[in-house]
């Protein structure tokens, strides 16, 4: 993955002026680095001024007033750029995942600087790239503040207590390091044990073993509102990935009122119902199907998750039972982050499951699993990134729900994909290396998390994600323990890092565009048979690798059939071939499709044939009568 063998270093000390988080960045990380608002501005205005081949514009503004940034990149000369197979890139959808809008920066960077690069150029001359590097710039200004915490939600303010209030419990940094973290205090009734394999984690404790908790966790603060709860309702409300129109979770508080409820959601499902040439789409976020695409039965790799600050937020998960349709046990939704819902123990707050009133027999239910005659595409896109990056490996993976690479298959019709960005360190060669990775291994599959796993791998790799346990008398709940997870260490990679990956990932951006669909006239024919009649025949090819529209655009009826076009009037056509013919789906890597047409005409006219497919682009021939 490339982060094995870096130095040492600290990823949630203070923000420097670049938004570099740690110590004074080197020359690798001052070429790219986590940027807040202003600078992400100030760096898309420096790479698309003065060139024609980049528009920079606004989607529309967060709920505290920012822009949504969209950069359109190609070559304005030939066809226009609207009509062209088109890529979405986003990033940054969830808050604290910043990485994701890194890398869609440094994409731009590559489009727009890699010179004679002979890929690049033909992707700008026959494709459009639109990236979209931070959707959730609200909630993405976190962290840069003086007080970091893993913060995904956006700043819509949100009761999410149910008390009438809104925001007003937050975490609270009590030690004064800058970090909300996690508070552990002893106790006899508690569900929790200190892992035997490795004391910085814990673990739920398991009777049927005869194992008995002697901890209860919380998230780092107090009791504000003195409800009873610490840290209940703190800031933002809605984690933009989890507000799509596909697979979308009901009545759970970090997921909107409704579908689309939030402004930076609805401005991005605006532009993409505008832009209908969008022929793929990769999101940067904590859900994967790259490194791990779907298996044989079209299901997506299983969850990994933090437990420890699941742990922490499962001390006030009753609370959220109340004023709900209905509770139950969750596993694997959310990545460990605090401004959403780790995957140990929290309610599960659906609606809209199959009951009396609505019948799974009655009608055809949702897809919930890709089309197996689409897998192959999704396999290949997943041989390509880990062949361009080196990632093989990743740390959390949330389950989706509400996520917008689903809406992008299941709703729109594309191949739509997911990934961290980055990954686990690879596996050691050493003996000894190769013993801590067993047992980390060991750990994670006892604890029923990716705690011992992920932090094995990151102590590895030198990248200090770990804050140790240190006493603290509580002004509630006396004395107790503050440490935990570094607040973005497990989600963002070391800021020296994201130059290279981000050249990698702007690589595996032009090979994924490279793979789009392209139609082209590829043969024409015609025949005359006197007195003006003539056949004319066509051969229209999809020269791009994926079909003209997967199987599931073809069954959702979410991509229009290709169509091809005489431009004769229609009483001109005698026999054959419709004036306006379609094909449903037409596969890539040369397929053909004939079109033949028995026409009436002027000997020496000239006809023209048109293809238009929506996601292949369009392609025209002239003809002769003769």
């Amino acid at each position: 993955m490339g982060i094995a063998g870096i130095r040492r270093r600290t990823l949630a000390a203070g923000a420097v002026a670049l938004g570099v988080l740690g110590a004074a960045p080197d020359a690798a990380a001052q070429q790219a680095a986590y940027l807040n608002f202003n600078d992400l501005t100030r760096e898309l205005r420096a790479l698309t001024n003065g060139t024609d081949r980049a528009r920079l514009r606004s989607l529309g503004r967060s709920h505290e007033g920012r822009e949504i940034w969209l950069v359109e990149i190609g070559n304005p000369a030939g066809a226009p750029l609207e009509t062209r197979p088109g890529v979405l890139v986003v990033g940054n959808l969830s808050g604290d995942h910043l990485v994701g809008s890194a890398l869609a920066v440094e994409t731009v960077r590559h489009l727009l600087t890699a010179g004679a690069d002979s890929a690049v150029t033909d992707v700008l001359n026959t494709r459009v790239v639109y990236v979209v590097p931070r959707l959730n710039p609200d909630a993405a200004e976190a962290m840069f503040a003086a007080v970091k915490q893993d913060r995904g939600r956006n700043a819509r303010a949100f009761d999410d207590d149910n008390d009438g209030r809104v925001d007003e419990d937050p975490a609270e940094d009590l030690n004064g390091d800058g970090l909300i973290t996690v508070m552990r205090k002893r106790d006899p009734s508690g569900a929790y044990l200190v892992h035997p394999d490795d004391s910085r984690l814990m673990k739920k404790a398991d009777p049927s073993q005869g194992e008995a908790g002697t901890f209860t966790l919380y998230v780092e603060g107090r009791d504000t509102d003195g409800d009873g709860y610490l840290n209940e309702d703190g800031v933002g409300g809605v984690d933009l990935d989890r507000n799509f129109q596909h697979a979308y979770p009901y009545w759970e508080r970090d997921a909107g009122p409704h579908m689309l409820s939030e402004p930076e959601a609805r401005a991005l499902m605006d532009f993409v119902i505008a832009h209908r040439n969008i022929g793929a789409i990769l999101t940067y976020g904590h859900s994967d199907n790259v490194v791990t695409p779907p298996d044989a039965r079209g299901n997506l790799a299983d969850a990994q998750v933090l437990d420890l600050p699941a742990f922490a937020l499962a001390s006030h998960a009753d609370l959220f039972d109340k004023g709900v349709f209905a509770a139950g046990p969750r596993g694997g939704g959310g990545f460990g982050g605090f401004g959403g819902f780790g995957g140990g123990g929290l309610p599960q707050l659906r609606g809209a499951q199959p009951g009396r009133d609505n019948d799974p027999n009655a009608g055809r239910r949702p897809a919930t699993t890709v089309n197996t005659a689409d897998l192959k595409y999704f396999e290949a896109v997943s041989k390509a990134y880990k062949e361009v990056t080196g990632i093989t490996r990743v740390g959390v993976n949330r389950t989706a729900e509400g996520a917008f690479f689903q809406y992008g298959y299941y709703q729109f019709g594309v191949p739509s994909f997911s990934t961290q960005g980055w990954g686990l360190p690879q596996r050691p060669r050493d003996a000894d290396s190769a013993a801590a990775q067993g047992q980390a291994a060991r750990a994670g599959a006892a604890q029923g998390g990716a705690d011992a796993t992920i932090l094995t791998a990151l102590d590895s790799a030198g990248v200090d994600a770990f804050v140790p346990w240190m006493p603290f008398t509580h002004p509630e709940l006396g004395p107790v323990e503050i440490g935990g997870f570094r607040p973005y260490a497990v989600t963002n990679p070391p800021p020296a890092d994201l130059a290279e990956l981000g050249r990698k990932h702007g690589a595996f951006t032009v090979k994924l565009a490279a793979m789009l669909p392209r139609v082209r006239i590829a043969d024409t024919k015609v025949t005359s048979h006197g007195g003006g009649v003539f056949t004319v025949t066509v051969e229209v090819e999809n020269a791009g690798y994926f079909p003209t529209s997967l199987q599931h655009g073809v069954v959702a009826r979410s991509v229009q059939p290709t169509t091809v076009q005489i431009q004769v009037p229609p009483e001109a056509v005698l026999t054959g071939a419709a004036k306006s013919s379609t094909v449903q789906r037409l596969d890539g890597s040369g397929a053909r499709e004939r079109f033949t047409w028995v026409v009436r005409g002027q000997q020496g006219a000239t006809v023209e044939i048109r293809a238009r497919s929506q996601k292949a682009g369009t392609a025209t021939a002239t003809v002769t009568l003769r």
